[in-house]
């Protein structure tokens, strides 16, 4: 005779047969092997380098710029136009706020190294591997040219931010630190060798 109650534990034991056997197979057997994985495009999506190709992408590129009109809560709206005359402006209005320091010298060669060696080379003579592999046929700027030596630091720090000629803009990239960091080491490293 079939009551409510036999059939509680009739599924209560089924639930137990099924249950028991899906734990053991799903327990972490050691720390190299973590079992069976149901879902493996959640645990490991798919990701593309910054300059590789998307296919998800209607352009093909991986790297986007932010959407127009936003702004990261951390950083505040870059307030020069990238045209001659914003970048008058910023190297007019601009001056490196922070204490130069040998900490700060090395995080800006880190920055360095990161944004921008691939172009500029990594003693800022233009000759980063970007270039010299043939991967970009035009060649970028040195930093070593005495007109580029000879540009005030807002300057620097503008070209870094809004981009100029063929370099792209990076204050969607980097901090406003981080890119003061840059221009200090750029001043302070790189063109006081020369």
């Amino acid at each position: 005779m079939y009551t409510i109650k036999n059939i509680g534990r009739y599924l209560i034991k089924l639930n137990l047969l099924l249950l028991i056997p899906m734990i053991m197979i799903s327990c972490d057997r050691t720390r190299e092997d973590k079992g069976r994985e149901y879902f493996p495009d959640m645990a490991h999506g798919y990701h593309y380098k910054t300059w590789s190709e998307n296919p998800a992408m209607e352009d093909g590129r991986t790297m986007r710029k932010p959407v127009e009109g936003t702004v990261p809560r951390h950083m505040q709206p870059y307030p020069y136009s990238a045209d001659f005359e914003g970048r008058e402006l910023a190297g007019r209005n601009l001056t490196n706020p922070l204490t130069i320091t040998s900490a700060l010298l090395e995080e800006g060669m880190e920055q360095y190294r990161i944004f921008c060696a691939q172009c500029h080379g990594v003693n800022g003579d233009g000759q980063g591997w970007l270039h010299t592999s043939g991967k970009y046929v035009i060649p970028p700027t040195s930093l070593l040219d005495p007109e580029i030596m000879a540009q005030p630091q807002g300057e620097l720090y503008h070209v870094i931010s809004a981009g100029w000629g063929v370099m792209g803009e990076h204050a969607s990239l980097i901090s406003p630190e981080q890119r003061w960091k840059i221009v200090a080491f750029i001043e302070q490293i790189i063109q006081e060798k020369n």
